[in-house]
């Protein structure tokens, strides 16, 4: 107590999530308080670094124990005095809940207040979506749940969120702000007591809404039921709303939407745990990184760590791709400028920090040495080598190698314990993975050192081992096959990308060849052209457009012309015409497979691919591969990576379907893992053998 003014305290490590202990406490704390006369006003704050920033997503699963959320708000909703909330921090999901929940609301300058309860599959279940639009205006409302972004301090106090913002300690600031309330006589300010904001646009709003929904949330239930909700908070009373809300949030709970994305939820925090790595390795010190390579991976690479204020020497073979590297990243720096997301002087301090040379000694300093050059063992080598020959004792060699084999690479060394894969995806300064292939000899101070360092670069690093392709370009390589085999068989390439797109997918497959290039899996296919199956018809469209230099967007022409300024594709005529006729020269039955059959040759193709990964001993669980393809491969994260997605299919209706492929197609392409196989005739999962595995 403060003279006559009750403090509160949520103090639940490390970030405040209110569980069951914490609901059962602020229900004792203001049960408590109601009964106390001496009590003129009650400031709700937590301790540590934030206010409440979530829920206790275990609950999802379990059930949720008494006191539930709604008990616990209307508590505080009811108390008889006035209740202030002192925000520091994130209040997210649950912790924005509990703010709407209060009276008033006092910020602190870098506070910021979140529903990001989408990116679970779910709504904000505790009248987050009845209380919300009673403060702010429908349209904020519809856009903080519908992107999950958080509103900043100063915004949030626009939009009437925040009654003020503080710049010091935000407890003392809500104690003097909950005086004057008592000075002044003013009482509760009950949310659900307020009529909604901006609801005569509600009908305009919920169309456009609806519509971007249907554009950019395709196949999703979770947004369609969140606007179900905020529309209820306009038409019906606030209670009525409340259990529309809790009815809606209870189904979408256990619906395979919420299921998949808690999946990733979990798997992309345990894909740093390592099984045989002992907890106490500790990573090697980054301090300086060196990076060979100019070019957009080079760039990219070097962008990622000057982001985080790592210093980078970037060595070039010529002066003029240095200089176009250089010019490429200020330009990509720009861009960042003119749309506000980065100041100018910003800007200036992380192209300070990059250190362009054509002398490979420059290297001679950096704790991590990258090789980002063409993808060609040859010339790999070559690169290893000076690395080998300049770089300084427990320096870090990696290579950026997105298929070839790091052993044979590391050998070209004296050191093969320092080396490893370090396989970033284009962009490298926007893509999220970072694929970490441990070799042979690879240290395991390395492999911890290559996870802090993706953890430090705001990546999301997924260990492999070594094999062709490791995790993500091995599984591409069938799911891809069947793609261009489809197109054999007489289906155009915007039907094939179409039954992709549909299914979730954020680029069909061909669209993505000619954006990256359709001469980069050409050109690697060549190299490895011994170890190919014996079919005229495997790649074959991407090696006719490669031999008539149609290689994608850098050409303005490959499975799509690109002849607008906005790059955007269109169907070509001659090369559908072209791929149809080869199909036929082949001797390739033509049979326009339909969009549900392309979703499942491609799909299942990957997934019996991954069950080998898993079963080599390539990929340590079935989760990481879920995260690899979402963070790294379009895949739609709300049905959970592909092998979570075989599992909601049941691995014993994805093996019947194989074996029925194997009947109807090429059977060398359609024999069955043996893990899968296993699985599916067991009536088990990939969910439940990695359980087994890593118990």
């Amino acid at each position: 107590m403060l003279g006559d003014i009750a403090v509160v305290v949520i103090d639940s490590p490390p970030v405040n999530a209110v569980n069951q202990s914490v609901r059962a406490g602020l229900k004792q704390v203001f049960t408590q308080l109601r009964g106390q006369s001496g009590v003129k006003a009650i400031v709700l704050g937590c301790a540590g670094k934030t206010f409440v920033a979530g829920a206790d997503i275990k609950e999802f699963d379990t059930g949720i124990a008494a006191p539930g959320y709604h008990e616990v708000l209307r508590l505080i909703e009811d108390s008889p005095v006035p209740v202030v909330a002192a925000v520091h921090g994130t209040a997210l999901g649950a912790g924005t809940e509990i703010a709407l929940a209060c009276h008033y609301r006092i910020a602190h300058e870098g506070a910021r207040f979140g529903l990001p309860e989408l990116s679970l599959g779910i709504i904000p279940g505790a009248g987050g979506t009845q209380r919300l639009p009673r403060v702010v205006p429908l349209e904020v409302a519809l856009d903080m749940t519908l992107t999950g972004k958080p509103l900043p301090a100063a915004k949030a106090t626009e939009a009437g969120l925040a009654d003020a913002v503080v710049g010091g300690d935000v407890v003392p600031a809500a104690v003097a702000f909950a005086r004057d309330l008592v000075a002044k006589g003013a009482g509760p300010r009950r949310t659900r007591e307020q009529p909604v904001k901006g609801a005569e646009q509600a009908t305009e709003l919920f169309a456009a809404k609806r519509a971007q929904i249907a554009k950019t949330m395709r196949n999703r239930q979770s947004p369609i039921a969140l606007l179900a909700s905020l529309q209820a908070a306009v038409e019906r009373p606030f209670d009525q709303g409340l259990q529309i809300e809790g009815m809606l949030s209870a189904q979408l709970e256990q619906a395979t939407e919420a299921k998949a994305l808690r999946h990733l939820f979990h798997a992309e925090r345990e894909v740093r745990n390592i099984p045989g790595l002992a907890p106490n390795i500790a990573p090697r010190p980054v301090a300086r990184i060196g990076i060979v390579g100019a070019g957009t991976m080079g760039g990219g690479i070097a962008m990622c760590c000057v982001n985080v204020g790592i210093p980078v020497t970037l060595v070039d073979a010529a002066q003029q791709n240095l200089d176009r590297g250089m010019a490429t990243i200020r330009k990509n720096y720009e861009r960042s400028v003119s749309r506000g997301t980065l100041k100018q002087e910003q800007l200036e301090q992380r192209i300070r920090l990059i250190t362009p040379s054509l002398d490979f000694a420059a290297l001679s300093d950096a704790d991590l040495l990258i090789e980002a050059v063409f993808e060609n063992l040859a010339l790999k080598k070559e690169v290893f080598a000076k690395f080998d020959a300049i770089a300084k004792a427990g320096a870090i060699l990696g290579t950026n190698t997105s298929t070839l084999d790091i052993n044979e690479i590391a050998a070209v060394t004296r050191r093969p314990q320092d080396v490893l894969g370090l396989h970033f995806f284009s962009p490298a300064n926007v893509m999220q993975l970072l694929e970490i292939v441990q070799a042979d000899k690879t240290a395991p101070e390395v492999v911890v050192t290559a996870l802090e360092l993706a953890k430090r670069i705001r990546k999301t690093g997924v260990v492999a081992k070594v094999c062709y392709g490791f995790i993500g370009n091995r599984m591409m390589d069938p799911y891809g096959r069947e793609a261009e085999r489809c197109l054999l068989e007489g289906a155009t390439p915007a039907e094939v990308d179409g039954a992709l797109e549909q299914w979730g997918m954020a680029m069909g497959i061909l669209a993505v060849y000619d954006l990256a290039g359709v001469d980069i899996g050409y050109l690697t296919r060549l190299e490895r052209k011994h170890l190919l199956p014996n079919d005229p018809g495997f790649y074959r469209p991407s090696a006719i457009l490669n031999e008539h230099g149609w290689l994608g967007q850098k050409t303005g022409r490959g499975y799509y012309r690109y002849d607008g300024a906005d790059r955007k594709r269109t169907a070509d005529p001659e090369v559908n015409a072209l791929l149809q006729e080869e199909g036929k020269r082949l001797n390739i039955p033509q049979r326009k497979p339909t969009a549900q059959e392309i979703q499942e040759r491609c799909l299942y193709a990957m997934i019996n691919e991954g069950a080998q990964l898993l079963e080599e001993g390539i990929a340590l669980r079935a989760s990481d591969i879920d995260v690899a393809y979402t963070a790294g491969y379009g895949f739609p994260r709300y049905r959970g990576g592909p092998m979570f997605y075989a599992d909601t299919v049941g691995l014993r209706a994805v093996y019947d379907k194989i074996i029925e492929f194997q009947r109807t197609l090429d059977p060398q392409y359609w024999q069955p893992a043996p893990l899968l196989k296993k699985l599916a005739l067991d009536g088990s999962s990939f969910a439940q053998w990695q359980a087994e595995q890593l118990r």
